[in-house]
């Protein structure tokens, strides 16, 4: 089959290779991937970011969720068959959507949205279910409440606005002029526009922060989170509480305690809890998103779709953040 990997980390282009068509245990199924999505991820993993976390062996093919057909099931696989569309986010030990086909966990899967191509399909896995686990599993978002959301017209930003409206919040979110548009029809209530305000000058008393940023973007929302408030991370350090759940055993506990011990100074100072999100696949959450986008609450926002030879181009174009939404390989 045809797959864009890399041979080493660091700011290398990917390259288009042969490589073997995957085989598949009894609880997986082979999927014709029809297209995928680039995300920030993607170049992170490629630069050696997240070796802490996850270790690759090269040459690793890229890509992070996808949408496709299923074509072989494994002896024990009961949710799905031959046939089905499909969509999902697959294992971080098991990455590499920016191919022709690739072998799936049937838990990580849900039948695609019917109300969507699979180029619309493909743009949803990872920012739906990193929207769904930051609002949903750990801010545990109530009706009335107020919550930042950083780069509100960017991947992640554009799914999470909308489902925070779904759950009933009052949405502020930052973007540039070219956004603004795209944003307010999202449904977002209050706009900065971060070249020319500052959002820590004009929010007070926020329940939840949402960033997709991190840095110094993380560390100021700290001053506009009420006591008792929560910010979550998907772009910051992870620290020590990370860690231990994460199961990352006692050095990379220490290093993380100590790479973030500015973090946690913020969070005992403003009283506030900060948590770093390492998104899990979860088939079953996905069905819940395509209920959302099937009754009509939740929409998918694309930027471009590429075609699967000019992949790099993608990636390019997703690195220089010009992208209002995803970026999308149409794959076949």
């Amino acid at each position: 089959m045809r797959a864009m990997v890399i041979d080493k980390y660091g700011k290398v282009p990917m390259r288009m290779a042969e490589m073997p068509i995957p085989e598949i245990n009894e609880y997986e199924v082979l999927a014709e991937i029809h297209a995928a999505s680039i995300n920030p991820i993607d170049f992170k993993i490629r630069d050696g970011k997240v070796k802490l976390l996850v270790k690759y062996k090269m040459p690793l093919i890229l890509g992070n969720d996808f949408s496709g057909v299923v074509m072989k099931v494994g002896a024990k696989v009961t949710r799905f068959k031959v046939g089905d569309a499909i969509y999902a986010r697959p294992r971080k030990s098991n990455i590499g959507t920016f191919a022709e086909y690739i072998s799936i966990h049937e838990n990580d899967i849900a039948l695609k949205p019917k109300n969507l191509s699979f180029e619309e399909a493909a743009s949803i896995p990872l920012v739906g279910l990193t929207s769904y686990q930051a609002l949903h599993d750990i801010i545990q978002l109530q009706k009335g409440q107020k919550i930042l959301i950083q780069a509100g017209a960017g991947g992640v930003g554009t799914f999470a606005i909308q489902l925070a409206k779904v759950m009933g919040a009052t949405v502020a979110t930052t973007t540039s002029e070219a956004g603004t548009n795209l944003v307010k029809s999202l449904g977002a209530d209050e706009i900065i526009n971060y070249k020319t305000e500052k959002f820590e000058d004009i929010l007070k008393n926020y329940d939840v922060v949402f960033d997709t940023i991190g840095g110094k973007i993380l560390e100021k929302s700290f001053d506009i989170i009420k006591s008792g408030g929560k910010i979550v991370s998907i772009s910051g350090i992870p620290n020590a509480r990370f860690a231990k759940e994460y199961g990352s055993g006692f050095f990379k506990t220490l290093l993380f305690s100590a790479a973030s011990n500015k973090l946690t100074a913020l969070e005992k100072k403003h009283s506030a809890q900060y948590t770093f999100l390492f998104m899990k696949p979860s088939g079953d959450q996905l069905r819940i998103i395509a209920n959302f986008i099937e009754s009509g609450k939740i929409k998918p926002i694309i930027d471009r779709v590429f075609s699967f030879k000019d992949a790099q181009k993608a990636m390019e174009y997703s690195e220089s953040g010009r992208a209002k939404g995803k970026i999308i390989l149409k794959i076949r």
